[in-house]
């Protein structure tokens, strides 16, 4: 379980406070307006902002401050991060080792990851020679590869048309059960909660309000959710 023990996360001058949990396995959409703190809530959660008050424990493990390399958590973000001088295999294996000199089961593992999001035959090709979408499965194989129990998603298929982002939610949420990986994954629409999330945590004002059910959530939403779903 991920819990959220009175926490307040420091972005800047901003702040984000939680009191929250997340059972294991869980996928979890993370929803508001811009600039309430969905984003701060996940890089908290990643090591890559503060937590200046309470704690995050990780099936009772304290991760408040352990370094991001050593938490249980591959993250994508929405730009993909992927070299455009590097290979998709060598964009891929970096989730293993940043120097990519990596040994036979290595090599392996990468195979597998691009073979799994589809890519199989294009292991040779760069950012550049690859389509929008082929990018994001690309940069989808980079977290797979890492094998965390935890998956961040931070709005990685925002800017891909409907139909392909639908296809790679679609892509996370098979790799999501076949893992048993909790997924948090930040987006700004309500659409994309109702396809791939069995829950929802709505984070407005600089709050995040403890996780429901979609479906509860979305048809009758409290009024803080109203006010941005329109």
């Amino acid at each position: 379980m991920l819990r959220f023990e009175d926490v307040t996360i420091r972005n800047g001058a901003f702040t984000v406070t939680a009191d929250l949990a997340i059972e294991a396995g869980r996928r979890v959409a993370v929803i508001g307006p811009s600039g309430a703190g969905k984003s701060t809530l996940i890089e908290a959660i990643a090591g890559f902002l503060p937590v200046i008050a309470g704690r995050i424990t990780w099936k009772g493990r304290d991760i408040s401050h352990t370094p991001p390399g050593k938490r249980p958590v591959a993250m994508l973000f929405q730009d993909g991060n992927l070299f455009p001088h590097l290979s998709v295999a060598q964009n891929v294996g970096l989730g293993l080792r940043p120097d990519l000199r990596l040994d036979a089961g290595q090599k392996d593992r990468v195979a597998r990851a691009i073979d799994r999001v589809g890519l199989t035959g294009m292991e040779g090709r760069r950012p550049a020679a690859l389509s929008g979408g082929q990018q994001s499965r690309a940069a989808l194989a980079r977290v797979l590869v890492q094998a965390r129990p935890l998956l961040l998603l931070d709005e990685p298929f925002a800017a891909l048309g409907p139909a392909l982002k639908a296809d790679m939610l679609d892509l996370v949420a098979g790799l999501v059960r076949e893992t048993g990986a909790t997924l948090l994954m930040v987006s700004h629409d309500p659409g994309d909660a109702r396809r791939i999330a069995d829950q929802v945590i709505v984070v407005e004002g600089g709050r995040a309000h403890p996780p429901g059910d979609t479906a509860a959530l979305l048809d009758d939403p409290p009024p803080a959710l109203r006010d941005y779903l329109g």
